[in-house]
């Protein structure tokens, strides 16, 4: 990897020099299967309730699970490395190790998953499958581009998935089928189709330095462009930024019809949008259907404000 981002060295200089990896686990799984097809959309998607992951750029840098009426419960802590995601189902972390180790964990045990990924580059996170079994990791290389290797949680079934430059902060679109990350120079965004193994660039967008999400069914993504003098920044997870949709194919930006300023935007499984507003006191996720209409609102924690927010649970 290549040269706008820093290294995770330059990054752990503004880590609490004793941050161990998370203490997590994984319970007995199933063989690992190919990514479940998203749920059919119903006429009346069931509303979100504000579950979510966020994490903290506090002491410690904790990664918690946010439940309305229980509040906020720790899954881990952010590793070393930076390099980390949690699961869709919101209840486990997958993270590297700087040995290039794959640790995937679901309360306090652990499980190494996979060895010889790429490690020191805060930029190359690790990402879940939607259905929360498999596991998307770059491997160890020399070159801008990169081998990208999916494995079962549990450690079983890993297989090559393709090669792109697009190693960046991988989304996983929820039909199972692509994965998207921006390059490490942060030369624009690479979608991976998976059944293929082949890797093509994203039109209409030059520069980015973050992908939060791809819609269902891998068609458009959701990015962080960059202006052209912009710093590309040291690859870790931003706490908020200015979301734009792009169309892989078109290269065109598709509107988000919210006011306000917007700081990130998920994809749901049945294609709705949830845009993240910022407030003074809390931020909002506004929900939007298919066709752009909003339907429905509801206010983050106010403790969550200022953290990043990793995963909304549908």
């Amino acid at each position: 990897m290549n040269t706008r981002l820093l290294s995770a060295a330059v990054l752990c200089t503004a880590l609490t020099a004793g941050l161990a990896a998370p203490a997590l686990a994984t319970p007995a799984l199933a063989a690992p299967a190919t990514a479940a097809a998203p749920a059919g959309v119903s006429a009346t998607p069931r509303p979100l309730t504000g579950v979510a992951v966020y994490l903290s750029y506090d002491k410690g840098f904790p990664v918690s699970r946010y439940e309305p009426g229980k509040g906020f419960t720790k899954l881990g802590a952010m590793p070393m490395t930076g390099q980390f995601s949690a699961s869709p189902d919101g209840r486990k972390l997958a993270w590297i190790t700087a040995s290039g180790s794959v640790r995937v964990g679901d309360g306090r045990r652990v499980t190494t998953a996979a060895k010889g990924a790429a490690a020191g580059f805060p930029c190359a996170t690790p990402v879940w499958s939607p259905d929360s079994r498999q596991v998307a990791y770059v491997g160890k290389g020399n070159s801008d581009a990169a081998t990208v290797s999916v494995v079962g949680a549990d450690g079983r079934g890993r297989r090559k998935a393709g090669t792109t430059l697009g190693l960046c902060h991988l989304a996983w679109s929820a039909g199972g089928r692509y994965l998207a990350g921006y390059a490490g120079t942060t030369e624009g965004v690479y979608r991976l189709d998976v059944r293929t193994g082949k890797a093509t660039k994203v039109r209409g967008v030059g520069l980015a330095n973050h992908v939060q999400s791809l819609s269902p069914d891998g068609s458009k993504v959701v990015v962080a462009p960059l202006s052209r003098n912009a710093p590309g920044g040291d690859g870790s997870w931003p706490g908020g930024f200015r979301p734009a949709v792009v169309d892989v194919t078109t290269g065109k930006k598709v509107a988000i019809p919210v006011k306000g300023s917007l700081i990130g935007a998920f994809y749901l499984r049945d294609g709705r949008l949830v845009v993240r507003v910022a407030g003074r006191t809390a931020n909002t996720l506004v929900v939007l259907d298919k066709n752009g209409r909003q339907v429905q609102r509801l206010a983050e924690p106010a403790a969550a404000r200022r953290q990043a927010l990793l995963q909304i649970v549908g």
